[in-house]
C-alpha cells in the first residue's frame, strides 16, 4: 500500500508540473542553466581536464646535466649536495648515484633518452621510497615539494645545472609533459631561438623542468703538432701525442704477467692532480703547463714540448640533432600537478606576443598539423622556423578530439536507431537530449570530488569513457518512460498528460534500482588513481541521468507532438 502511495504521490507531482506551464518553463530553465554552467566549469578552470592523474610510486629518478663538457669533479659536486638533502627524508630507503651515464633502463628512461646519456657533464641519481600504502605522502607531492629546495640549494654549484625530478609515468610514455621543436636550417639560429622559447616557458605558471635537448656553447683549444719542426727534431707525431696524453690523463706504459689473474694487468702512469690539473681555464694556462714539458728525441736532447705545437682557441662545435630530415632542437617542461593544457595555452599567448617583436608570427593551417603550431619568419633575414607541440600534452588533445569524436558518432548512430524505430525526429531527439544532459552530472561530480580530494582532481580521458558509456543507460531509462507512456494512451486511452505522470511514476523505481546498481559498482573505482575519474563520471552521471529522466524527459514528452 504505501508503494503505491509514493507513486500516487509522484504520479501527482509530474502531472503538476505538466498542467502548469510556468512550472514546465522553470524545469526546462533550471536544466538548461545548469547545462551551461557546467560547460563553463572549464574555462573559468572550476574543473581541470587531463590525459591523467599523477600516479603515486615507490621510485623516482634524479636527472642532473651540468654545462656542456663540465668535469665529473662538477658534476660529483651537485650529485652531492642533492644527495645531502635526500639523506634528510624519512621515507626515502635508499639513493644510488650514476656519474657520467645514465641510470639502467626503466620505463620512464626509455622515452627520455637516458640509455644515450655519455659524459662527465651527465648523472643520474634514482631514489627509492618506501612502499606507497604504508606512506601518507605520494611521489609526485614529495617531488613536487623538493624540486624548489634542490634547484635552490645545488642548482648554482655549476653554472647552467638543470636539475629534473622524473616520475614513471601514469599513462603513455613521452619525452616530456610539453616538447616544442624547434625547426630550422642554421643549428646556432635554432639554439638561439629554443633558448628564447625556454626563458618564455620558464615564466609560465605550472611549469618546471624546462629544459633545452642541445649542447651549451664553450671554448675549446686545440692543440696543433707542427709536423716540419718535428720531423726535424727527430721526434714523431706519435710521441707528442703520448706525451699529451699523459700529462692530463694518464696511460698503460707496460705491463706485469700475473699467474693468480691469468693475464696481463696494465701498469699505469699518471701525474698527480696538482701536476695534471689547470689553474684557470685560460689559454696563458695551458701554456704554462705545456711550457713545463720537454721531450727526449733519438739523438738524447731535451726538446721543449711548446716549440713542436700551436694552441688555437676555437669554439665548440655543439651536436646537431635532426628530424624528418630538418635540423631542429627540443625544448621540454613538465607541469608540477597541473594540466599540461592550461600552461600550453598561456605560453603559446606569450610567444605570439614576445617574438612578434623579431619575428612575423603565423598559426600553421591544415588538418595535418597540429592546432597550436606556430611559423616564424625573421622580419631581417626572411628566414623561416617552425614551432611544432609535442609531448604528453599532444597525446592529451589527440585523446580528448578522439573520444568526443566517439561521442559525437555515439549520439549519431543512437539517434539513426530511434528514428529507424520511431519513424519519429521529435521522439529521437527527446531521447538524445536526455543522453547528453548527463554531462551536467559528470562535471558537477568531478567539481564535488575536487573539493573532497586532496590533490587536484582532474577530468581525465577515464571519466570521458564513463560518460560515452551513460549515453545507452540514459538513453534506455528515456526509452522505456516513452514506449510505456504511448501504451498507456493507444491501449487505455488515458489522456496525455496522465499517461506521462503515470509512466514516470511507474518506471521511477526500476530506473532508481538500476541507478543504485551502477553506483555501487563504480564506487570502487572512484578511489583508484587512474580509473577515479571513470567511477565519479558513472556515480554523478547516473544520478543526473535519473533526474533529467524523470522530471525533464516528461516536460519535453508533454511539449512535443510526436506523442
Amino acid at each position: 500500500m504505501e508503494h503505491h502511495h509514493n507513486e500516487g504521490r509522484f504520479e501527482k507531482f509530474i502531472y503538476q508540473i505538466l498542467i502548469s506551464k510556468y512550472k514546465k518553463t522553470v524545469v526546462i530553465l533550471v536544466t538548461l542553466l545548469l547545462l551551461a554552467l557546467s560547460v563553463m566549469m572549464f574555462p573559468t578552470k572550476m574543473v581541470l581536464a587531463k590525459m591523467l592523474p599523477g600516479k603515486s610510486t615507490n621510485t623516482f629518478t634524479i636527472y642532473v646535466d651540468t654545462k656542456t663538457k663540465s668535469s665529473i669533479e662538477e658534476t660529483t659536486k651537485v650529485t652531492t649536495c642533492i644527495t645531502n638533502i635526500l639523506k634528510n627524508e624519512k621515507e626515502i630507503v635508499d639513493i644510488e648515484t650514476f656519474l657520467g651515464s645514465g641510470s639502467p633502463l626503466d620505463y620512464a628512461g626509455l622515452v627520455k633518452g637516458s640509455g644515450m646519456k655519455k659524459g662527465e657533464e651527465y648523472a643520474e641519481i634514482v631514489v627509492n621510497l618506501t612502499d606507497k600504502s604504508n606512506r601518507d605522502e605520494k611521489s609526485f607531492s614529495m617531488t613536487q615539494r623538493l624540486r624548489p629546495l634542490l634547484n635552490k640549494e645545488c642548482g648554482n654549484i655549476v653554472p647552467n645545472t638543470n636539475i629534473k625530478l622524473v616520475e614513471m609515468p601514469a599513462g603513455p610514455p613521452t619525452l616530456a609533459d610539453i616538447v616544442v621543436e624547434v625547426y630550422g636550417k642554421d643549428n646556432d639560429k635554432v639554439i638561439t631561438l629554443s633558448n628564447e622559447v625556454k626563458n618564455i616557458l620558464a615564466t609560465t605558471s605550472g611549469l618546471v623542468d624546462v629544459d633545452v635537448m642541445a649542447d651549451d656553447y664553450y671554448q675549446s683549444y686545440q692543440i696543433i703538432p707542427i709536423k716540419e719542426k718535428i720531423s726535424r727534431s727527430g721526434l714523431s707525431v706519435e710521441h707528442i701525442n703520448k706525451i699529451l696524453y699523459l700529462s692530463f690523463e694518464g696511460m698503460g706504459i707496460a705491463v706485469k704477467d700475473t699467474i693468480e689473474a691469468n693475464n696481463q694487468i696494465n701498469i699505469f702512469l699518471t701525474l698527480d692532480e696538482p701536476s695534471k690539473t689547470i689553474s684557470t681555464k685560460s689559454i696563458e694556462s695551458l701554456k704554462n703547463k705545456l711550457s713545463s714539458v720537454n721531450l727526449m728525441n733519438s739523438s738524447g736532447m731535451m726538446i721543449p714540448l711548446m716549440e713542436m705545437i700551436e694552441l688555437k682557441e676555437t669554439k665548440s662545435i655543439p651536436t646537431i640533432y635532426h628530424k624528418d630530415l630538418k635540423t631542429m632542437a627540443n625544448v621540454v617542461a613538465s607541469t608540477d600537478m597541473v594540466s599540461q593544457v592550461y600552461p600550453l595555452l598561456e605560453a603559446r599567448d606569450k610567444m605570439i606576443e614576445i617574438l612578434g617583436k623579431k619575428y612575423e608570427v603565423s598559426k600553421v593551417d591544415g588538418i595535418s598539423t597540429f592546432m597550436f603550431d606556430l611559423e616564424l619568419k625573421d622580419k631581417l633575414t626572411g628566414e623561416k622556423y617552425l614551432l611544432r607541440w609535442d609531448g604528453e600534452m599532444k597525446v592529451t588533445l589527440d585523446t580528448f578530439r578522439d573520444l568526443g569524436a566517439a561521442f559525437i558518432a555515439a549520439l549519431i548512430l543512437i539517434f539513426l536507431l530511434l528514428v529507424i524505430y520511431y519513424k519519429s525526429f521529435a521522439i529521437s531527439g527527446i531521447i538524445l537530449a536526455g543522453s547528453f544532459l548527463s554531462i551536467i552530472g559528470v562535471i558537477f561530480g568531478h567539481f564535488v570530488a575536487n573539493i573532497f580530494t586532496a590533490e587536484t582532481f582532474f577530468l581525465t580521458a577515464t571519466s570521458l569513457i564513463g560518460f560515452i558509456a551513460l549515453m545507452g543507460i540514459s538513453s534506455r531509462n528515456s526509452l522505456l518512460l516513452i514506449d510505456f507512456a504511448k501504451s498507456l494512451m493507444t491501449l487505455h486511452n488515458i489522456e496525455k498528460k496522465r499517461s506521462i505522470a503515470m509512466a514516470s511514476a511507474t518506471r521511477a523505481k526500476p530506473i532508481m534500482l538500476t541507478a543504485i546498481a551502477i553506483i555501487l559498482g563504480s564506487a570502487l573505482l572512484a578511489s583508484d588513481p587512474v580509473f577515479g575519474g571513470l567511477g565519479v563520471a558513472l556515480i554523478s552521471g547516473t544520478i543526473a541521468a535519473v533526474i533529467v529522466s524523470l522530471i525533464f524527459i516528461p516536460v519535453l514528452m508533454d511539449n512535443s507532438k510526436a506523442i
